[in-house]
């Protein structure tokens, strides 16, 4: 197992990397819009190499940050049942599933 302090997964994105992005994206960006957006990344990920250097030794990872169950509510039909209804329109039926034609041997 490799320290993770001094792994370093990023390295500084540039406009012309910004740019090539866009492209790839057939996104139309300026050229001010790829030196702020290279910028904001650059932030973006040098906030993620600095949270790889946090120690979590013998920290159990939180599954849910109040620790109580998540609250559901009754499985209750709330509408009522117009199957018959939709699907008397229907070219045809049976036991209550539509029947399409065959598209694929």
């Amino acid at each position: 197992m490799t320290d993770s302090s001094s792994i370093s997964t990023t390295s500084a994105l540039s406009a012309t990397d910004i740019n090539k992005i866009a492209k790839l994206a057939h996104l139309q960006i300026t050229d001010d819009e790829c030196q702020r957006y290279a910028a904001s990344l650059n932030n973006i990920l040098s906030l993620m190499d600095h949270l790889q250097t946090v120690d979590t030794t013998n920290i159990e990872p939180l599954k849910n940050p109040f620790d109580t169950p998540q609250p559901l509510r009754d499985d209750v039909a709330t509408e009522p049942n117009r199957r018959d209804v939709y699907q008397s329109v229907a070219p045809a039926t049976q036991d209550g599933l539509y029947l399409v034609p065959k598209v694929l041997d």
